[in-house]
C-alpha cells in the first residue's frame, strides 16, 4: 500500500545522530558477543579483510535471515562516527562497473584498485524481507577504511540479537504493527558529495509499506 509519499531510487537511510551513524554487521557469536561486549572490535577480528556494513536493519535481516544463518547468529549495531563514514563514501567506488558513472570498464578498474570502499547499491526490504522498488546501501571496507572502522571510527556496538528475533516473532505472527514500531527509526541520511551511484539518479518512485 502506498504511503503517499515517494522515495529516491537510492537513498541512504539510517539511524544517526549529529556526530554517528549506526551500521549492521552479523557474525559468529565467539566474535560478535566479545564485540558487544567490550564495545569494540577484538584482535580475531580480520583488519586485512573486506568487511560489509549496512545502515539498513532490514536489509541486515535479510541477510543473515534474521540471525539465523550460520556464523552470522549474533547481531551487531555499530555505532560509528560520521565523520569516518563520510570519509569511506568520498573515498568509494561501485563495486560493479556502471557505464553511467565510468567512462570504460578499464577506468572503472583503475578507481577500484586505489579505492578502499565500494559502494553497493541493493533492493531495500519490508517487514517480510520481500524486495522494494527502492535500494539501500551497502559499504565495503577494506585496507586502510577496514582498520579505521575497526580502531577509530567505532564508538559503539551493542548485540540486538534479541531485537532481531522479537521483530521476527512479530512478523510470523501477523503482527506488523506491533513489528514496525521496533524498528530503529532509520531517517534519510545527508549523502556526502561524490558518493557513487547517487548524483545521477535523480527519479523517484511510490514508497510501499
Amino acid at each position: 500500500m502506498s504511503t503517499g509519499t515517494t522515495e529516491p531510487q537510492r537513498r541512504i537511510r539510517a539511524l544517526h545522530t549529529a556526530e554517528t551513524v549506526t551500521v549492521y554487521q552479523a557474525y559468529a557469536p565467539a566474535l560478535g558477543l566479545p564485540a558487544a561486549r567490550d564495545g569494540r572490535f577484538p584482535a580475531a577480528w580480520k583488519r586485512d579483510r573486506m568487511t560489509w556494513i549496512k545502515p539498513s536493519f532490514l536489509w541486515m535481516m535479510y541477510r543473515c535471515g534474521w540471525g539465523t544463518k550460520a556464523d552470522q547468529e549474533t547481531v551487531l549495531a555499530v555505532e560509528i562516527d560520521r565523520a569516518g563514514f563520510d570519509w569511506a563514501l568520498g573515498n568509494a567506488c561501485l563495486s560493479h562497473h556502471d557505464p553511467g558513472e565510468y567512462p570504460d570498464r578499464a577506468a572503472w578498474q583503475r578507481e577500484l584498485r586505489r579505492s578502499p570502499a565500494r559502494v553497493q547499491w541493493d533492493p531495500e526490504r519490508d517487514l517480510r524481507l520481500r524486495p522494494l522498488p527502492y535500494r539501500s546501501l551497502q559499504l565495503g571496507l577494506a585496507g586502510e577504511a577496514s582498520r579505521r572502522y575497526a580502531d577509530a571510527w567505532t564508538v559503539g556496538i551493542r548485540d540486538v540479537t534479541a531485537l532481531a528475533r522479537e521483530v521476527h516473532a512479530l512478523v510470523r505472527a501477523g503482527k506488523l504493527a506491533a513489528a514496525r514500531a521496533l524498528l530503529p527509526e532509520e531517517r534519510p541520511y545527508p549523502t556526502p558529495e561524490g558518493t557513487p551511484g547517487v548524483s545521477r539518479v535523480s527519479v523517484s518512485i511510490a514508497a510501499k509499506a
